[in-house]
């Protein structure tokens, strides 16, 4: 895991073990964490390299660790003794546990395909069917059969279909447990920082490569922000609430790739119950495809919000795209493991209960984690990028819409505009457990007390409704709050994803609209792309199915004496409160950061002429296989937000037995139908920023390397395609600079993005959870969209030093960061899934 000074991306990587071998690594092959020379490069998402600790390079006996370095420290394998991860590391982890779901098939015969023939820990993989659950066709069906029986055959953990969304069964049944590592085949998987446990996804590969050998390779760039709450939440205002503002402030994409700890003090903290910190972590990750929402409440200091510029899995419009979210182990997390731990020991005999859990859930192991508290929070003096503060004693219930988490309203005005919803959504794993299908039934129950009779949601309006899990469905029906919906109209579906990846039944038509509890809007998602989609807390969606108009429950009143609006402000004070508290300690670490971060700013507008490089003379070992020296004349594709689709077009995605030199073909068709013509062998591809976006198709990767371009170079890559190229063997760097030297030779103006609606390729449907393509930004005046430049570049590998040669014999340099062995090894070998094999190979 790379964990850098800004922004955060993650890449997947399997490292070695030995099926007969425990950890730790043999001596002989053990890497040790490569300290990165500069933050604008490979294989990072770069936003603000502030984050960088000017003291970290004094000799201390330990530096302050976040609570996310903290976690990552304790998977990481192969630490030389007294070392310890900070950003700009790159990491082989160990994750605790690994989920896969519906794609668990696809993942098996990733892992057959690499040679392997067993599990190496059983305990380690957890199998969920929840995606396409409604399906009933006999494709789907022997699918699922495939995977159950792949499961009992390596005899780890499965749940079949109709048992829950895998991530609320990770939280649920203590897979995801706090101050540990989990990673998951989905997007949603930084849910389990709700819990305090790091949640990261992963791809097919990773996840395949994971199974096998126990391990998993993470480069992390990441910056953090403190996100302080103060106050509490207004009766009637939720988790939901919380995000669904934040999305809205942090709309011009603030905290790109960072990693967010939320914090405040005990009281505030109490206000943000289990569930809401689910939901809040859930919903972050969805945001905007180019940042990360962590989640940490415990110590005072946490990341923040993306950009739509840097991509890590999904071009979705919600707040962040981030790799993890944390929330606090504190004291009210602390309560709910002490209810889970007698509630498992009370019920594990029942068959919603694995038989382990009463393990996962025991009052020692509760004991156990807070005996060290320090172990399990921030240290004083860790840095962050950033701090953020808002006042949640401020907040009104919000929704957001339509069809962008970007659009952030208080529920009141747009009540006022009387806008007609043709259906209601409580789905997903965002806000379908017990505590949301209570709060949507009130909605319906005190209109029952009000009227003195039966109440029904209003006509022409269909409810749609489905918990989390069967654990949570069963609780709402015990409480009356599952049949109060039915008996309003509402229509049961199966405990699964459904709707919100807009799957089976009750999707949006052409010019419906829509309002759900899930986490996701942008276009096209749940239904149609012509309808209109709103996100909103399970009470407000209630409270607008029974209206037939967006309305909220009437329970929220605004506090006397308070300005409309939330207070919210950036740096060491409250908007409207004046400055925030602090100890001398954080003042120093906040002027130190401010001064490294001008010095970052300073460098940022160097020319390419002044650019020096940061290497010091020191030389990188260079393994056998992998080249010392790449060079070759630049192609230039000016353009931002290209997505995978753009670079290999979705309808080729599932066809059997497309060839090498048809993906080489094909490959960036739908960005320029001329790049076939124009690109040849050998040529060094570099493109703008957020390069790679969209989808999870590995064939983004394939095709240009079935094109013969041995490197690509972007001024900042989507998180998903920089793991593919390294499990795919195609070189990647980041270079910002020479996309602003090439934009001021050969474009006229910025890029500015282009304002019309992306319609989701119709096949993407068959990838699940695949978002529409983020639009290309390229410049206005620039009309040829793929240029041969006559610029030469030359990467020398072993100085860490590229050479620039432009047509005309201007020639510069810039330094950029060490590839570590772990990387290389994995690139010489041909990728991932031929290293993995070796290693198989090797140990056997």
């Amino acid at each position: 895991m790379l964990l850098s000074r800004s922004g955060l991306s993650a890449l997947g990587w399997a490292s070695r073990v030995h099926p007969q071998r425990c950890l730790p690594l043999p001596p002989s092959r053990t890497y040790h964490i490569t300290r990165s020379q500069r933050a604008d490069v490979f294989p990072s998402q770069l936003n603000d390299p502030s984050a960088a600790a000017v003291l970290s390079s004094l000799k201390t006996p330990r530096a302050p660790q976040t609570l996310t370095e903290k976690i990552v420290q304790r998977y990481s394998l192969g630490l030389s003794e007294g070392q310890y991860v900070r950003a700009g590391d790159y990491v082989t982890l160990s994750p605790a546990i690994c989920m896969t779901h519906d794609n668990s098939w696809p993942t098996a015969l990733k892992f057959m395909s690499i040679g392997a023939s067993k599990i190496y820990n059983k305990q380690q993989i957890v199998m969920t069917l929840d995606h396409d659950v409604q399906n009933k066709s006999e494709s789907n069906l022997r699918k699922y059969r495939q995977i159950e029986e792949f499961a009992k055959k390596q005899g780890v953990a499965f749940y079949p279909a109709g048992r829950g969304i895998g991530h609320q069964i990770m939280v649920e049944e203590g897979y995801a447990y706090p101050g540990t590592l989990a990673v998951a085949s989905d997007s949603h998987s930084n849910m389990y920082g709700g819990v305090g446990c790091l949640g990261t996804p992963v791809v097919r590969t990773d996840a395949a490569s994971v199974s096998d050998l126990l391990k998993d390779l993470f480069p992390i760039d990441m910056g953090y922000w403190d996100v302080t709450f103060t106050g509490v939440l207004p009766q009637g205002v939720t988790g939901k609430d919380v995000i669904i503002a934040l999305c809205g402030i942090l709309s011009n994409d603030e905290v790109l790739n960072h990693a967010i700890e939320f914090t405040g003090s005990e009281d505030t903290m109490r206000s943000l119950p289990v569930d809401a910190r689910l939901t809040i972590a859930n919903v972050s990750y969805v945001s905007r495809p180019h940042s990360l929402i962590c989640a940490a409440f415990g110590a005072p200091r946490h990341v923040a919000e993306v950009q739509p510029s840097w991509d890590m899995f999904d071009d979705s419009d919600l707040i962040s795209g981030a790799l993890s979210g944390l929330f606090p182990i504190d004291d009210t997390l602390e309560k709910w493991l002490r209810y889970k731990a007698t509630e498992s020991a009370l019920y594990k005999s029942t068959e919603l209960s694995d038989a382990l859990t009463s393990e996962r859930f025991s009052h020692q192991r509760i004991d156990d984690l807070f005996a060290n508290p320090s172990s399990i929070s921030a240290d004083n003096g860790a840095r962050y990028s950033k701090y953020l503060h808002m006042n949640l004693s401020t907040l009104s219930p919000h929704i957001s819409g339509p069809n962008s988490v970007k659009i952030s309203t208080p529920v009141e005005e747009l009540a006022a505009q009387n806008i007609k919803i043709d259906k209601a959504y409580l789905v997903s794993c965002t806000n379908s457990r017990a505590s949301d299908l209570a709060a949507a039934a009130k909605v319906f129950k005190d209109a029952v007390k009000e009227t003195g009779g039966p109440v029904r949601i209003a006509d022409g309006v269909e409810f749609y409704i489905a918990a989390a899990s069967m654990s949570e469905q069963l609780a709402a029906e015990e409480a009356g709050d599952w049949q109060a919906m039915l008996d309003a109209g509402g229509k049961a579906l199966p405990s699964g994803c459904g709707p919100c990846i807009g799957l089976g039944t009750g999707l949006l038509e052409p010019g419906e609209v829509g309002i759900s509890a899930s986490n996701r809007n942008f276009k096209g998602r749940m239904g149609s792309v012509e309808a209109k989609a709103y996100l909103a807390s399970p009470e407000v969606v209630a409270s607008s199915a029974l209206a037939g108009t967006i309305s909220g429950p009437g329970w929220y009143k605004h506090p006397e004496g308070l300005s409309a609006g939330v207070v919210v402000g950036e740096g060491d004070g409250l908007i409207g409160e004046g400055p925030q508290l602090m100890t001398a300690e954080e003042a120093l670490d906040r002027v130190i950061g401010q001064l490294e971060k001008n010095i970052e700013t300073a460098e940022k507008h160097l020319s390419p002429d002044e650019a020096t490089s940061s290497t010091n003379g020191d030389l990188v070992p260079v393994l056998p296989g992998f080249p010392e020296r790449v060079d070759g004349e630049i192609l230039f594709c000016d353009g931002d937000n290209i997505n995978t689709d753009g670079i290999y077009p979705g309808k080729y995605t599932y066809e059997d037995g497309v060839t090498e030199k048809k993906m080489g073909e094909v490959c960036m068709e739908n960005y320029d139908r001329a790049f076939d013509a124009i690109a040849r062998p050998g040529d060094v591809l570099v493109s703008g920023f957020n390069f790679g976006c969209g989808s999870s198709r590995e064939q983004a990767a394939t095709s240009i390397r079935a094109k013969k371009i041995p490197l690509v170079v972007a001024a900042s890559f989507g998180n998903i395609f920089s793991r593919n190229s390294i499990n795919n063997a195609l070189m990647t760097l980041e270079m910002p600079k020479l996309i602003q030297r090439l934009r001021e030779t050969f474009s006229n103006t910025s890029p500015q993005a282009l304002q019309h609606d992306v319609r989701e390729p119709s096949l993407n449907c068959e990838s699940l959870d695949s978002p529409p393509p983020a639009p290309q930004v390229s410049p206005a005046s620039e009309k040829q969209l793929t240029r041969r430049t006559g610029w030469h570049f030359t990467w020398d590998v072993v100085r860490s030093e590229v050479t620039i040669k432009e047509k005309g014999g201007k020639t510069w340099k810039q330094s950029v960061a060490a590839l570590p062995p772990n990387v290389q090894e994995i690139i010489a070998r041909g990728g991932l899934e031929k290293w993995v094999k070796r290693e198989i190979e090797d140990g056997s």
